[in-house]
């Protein structure tokens, strides 16, 4: 099995060397950048399983690369960086990052947020193979399968895995009340670590991208309780 692929971008020299020999030594192939030119560079030698992005770079910040990187591509991020206040991990979750590590970072912590973030892709492929099915509702189409979201009108929407997968819990149990612990559970199972306010945040990812279409997005909040998707789904 060929090993994972990570693209490092740190502009700290140090910092970059030691983290890409704690993930060679972790058996992680790693191509090292210190900004966004050699990232981009980087992304052209071939497939790429993640991204730990520092934000603080020089020239274009690690939080417009990601939103450009967000624009073509669902790969794996994880933010790094010495700012770790709640405003800036949510600000991460907003972007689409799938995690944030703030500096400074033991190894293990490093290794195991990698590991977390590439498991959470494996089982989400596993998953994709294992089940099929093509939701509907209000003119929308969710196909498992192939991943995809069509709206309406015919368009493909951009998820990220981590949206996508918490669109599926909610089809799953439509015109149904989740209360919140038992989303978090759920999406734990699927997305890996969740919390509170990524799942907060997610909900209001989804219910941005299902106005875009026009109308009411069907995702309601019962207040003290939970989420519910308040339209009929027809799966078949």
């Amino acid at each position: 099995m060929t090993a994972p692929s990570i693209i490092v971008v740190e502009d700290d020299p140090a910092l970059r060397t030691l983290t890409a020999r704690a993930l060679q030594e972790n058996g992680y192939h790693v191509r090292t950048c210190s900004a966004a030119p050699e990232m981009w560079l980087a992304l052209e030698q071939g497939p790429v399983d993640l991204i730990l992005l520092d934000i603080m770079l020089p020239g274009t910040s690690g939080i417009d690369l990601c939103r450009q990187i967000r624009q073509n591509s669902s790969v794996p991020i994880i933010f790094v960086s010495a700012k770790g206040s709640e405003v800036d991990r949510v600000i991460g979750l907003e972007l689409g990052a799938d995690d944030y590590l703030p500096k400074p970072f033991g190894t293990r912590e490093l290794i195991a947020r990698v590991r977390a973030v590439l498991r959470r892709g494996e089982l989400n492929a596993q998953a994709t193979q294992r089940e099929e099915g093509i939701y509907s509702f209000e003119g929308w189409t969710a196909n498992v399968p192939r991943r995809e979201l069509t709206s309406p009108t015919g368009a493909q929407v951009d998820l990220t895995g981590a949206e996508f997968d918490l669109l599926v819990v909610l089809l799953d149990h439509a015109q149904r009340v989740i209360a919140r612990e038992r989303l978090i559970e759920l999406s734990r199972t699927r997305l890996g670590d969740s919390s509170d306010r990524s799942i907060d945040v997610l909900i209001s990812r989804l219910r941005r991208k299902l106005s875009t279409a026009g109308g009411t997005p069907p995702i309601v909040t019962v207040r003290g309780v939970g989420y519910m998707l308040n339209v009929p789904v027809e799966r078949r």
